[in-house]
């Protein structure tokens, strides 16, 4: 049983915080994690699209409980220290005291990853193993995120993280082309979110409290007005609400349809009307 006056520190990258990791941080006073991802300088061509920036990420462990978050950047230097090194320079207070630690399953540390969670009970320290959290029979991952964002399966990411797949953006001025096609829209560029992961093409969405369609992509049918980046292009589908100029919050609902080039705007025109249909209550 833990010792109460220990601080639990937990340690992980947690890209996505999802429901084994918040499982972590719920046992934790303190987190370590860090803001570039390992493979970042390991093994560059390998390291991953993040899910969430390392603002997000910061904000959704606090979200958890954990009091105190320390950001470290994963350099060569890093990565050379030995399991020894790395636990008596985070594991070790200025005091001398050891931290207890709180880790999942999977985690390593140190020089070629030889550091465990037994390594560390071997120097000493007390070290909890958070078991795998499980959706549809099998663990949830931030690389298993990953795939159900390329794939669009909104339901899953949402159930593996207890949150929704969430885009945030400042409004800007479009090409009036959708206006002029009976289909008005409020266009958002998406940065780096967890949104910006899923594939081009049309979305059921929440915003400024009202359903409306999305089309997250470049609108290849539009020729030469045509987006150079993908941009997420809203249609509401009752009335406009009040769209706050300073930035709003988007909530993804279902993936609808890939993005295509139509061959006609006319054709155009009556997909994006089955889309409204398609999003609204059945």
């Amino acid at each position: 049983m833990r010792d109460a006056a220990l601080e639990s520190v937990a340690v992980g990258f947690f890209d996505g915080v999802h429901l084994g990791h918040q499982a972590i941080l719920g046992r934790a006073s303190r987190a370590l994690t860090f803001g570039n991802h390992p493979l970042s300088v390991l093994a560059p061509e390998r390291a991953p699209r993040l899910i969430m920036t390392p603002e997000e990420k910061v904000a959704a462990i606090r979200a958890c409980g954990v009091g105190e978050v320390e950001v470290v950047e994963f350099t060569p230097e890093l990565a050379a220290l030995s399991p020894e090194e790395f636990a008596a320079r985070h594991f070790v207070g200025r005091d001398g005291s050891r931290r207890s630690v709180v880790c999942g399953e999977n985690w390593r540390f140190g020089a070629g990853g030889r550091g465990d969670a037994d390594f560390l009970r071997r120097l000493g320290f007390e070290v909890e193993v958070v078991p795998y959290a499980v959706f549809g029979g099998e663990r949830v991952s931030s690389s298993r995120i990953r795939r159900s964002l390329a794939d669009g399966d909104i339901a899953a990411v949402a159930a593996m993280t207890g949150r929704p797949v969430v885009a945030e953006g400042t409004p800007f001025a479009g090409k009036g082309r959708g206006a002029k096609m009976g289909f008005p829209t409020v266009n958002l560029r998406l940065g780096a979110s967890p949104a910006s992961l899923l594939p081009l093409g049309a979305y059921a969405v929440e915003a400024c409290g009202a359903m409306a369609v999305a089309n997250y992509g470049k609108a290849p049918t539009m020729g030469d007005a045509a987006w150079d980046v993908p941009v997420l292009e809203l249609h509401f589908v009752d009335a406009m609400p009040d769209v706050p100029a300073d930035g709003m919050r988007v909530e993804f609902r279902r993936f609808l349809r890939p993005e295509r080039k139509f061959a006609t705007l006319d054709d155009l025109r009556r997909q994006i009307a089955a889309d409204v249909a398609n999003c609204l209550p059945h």
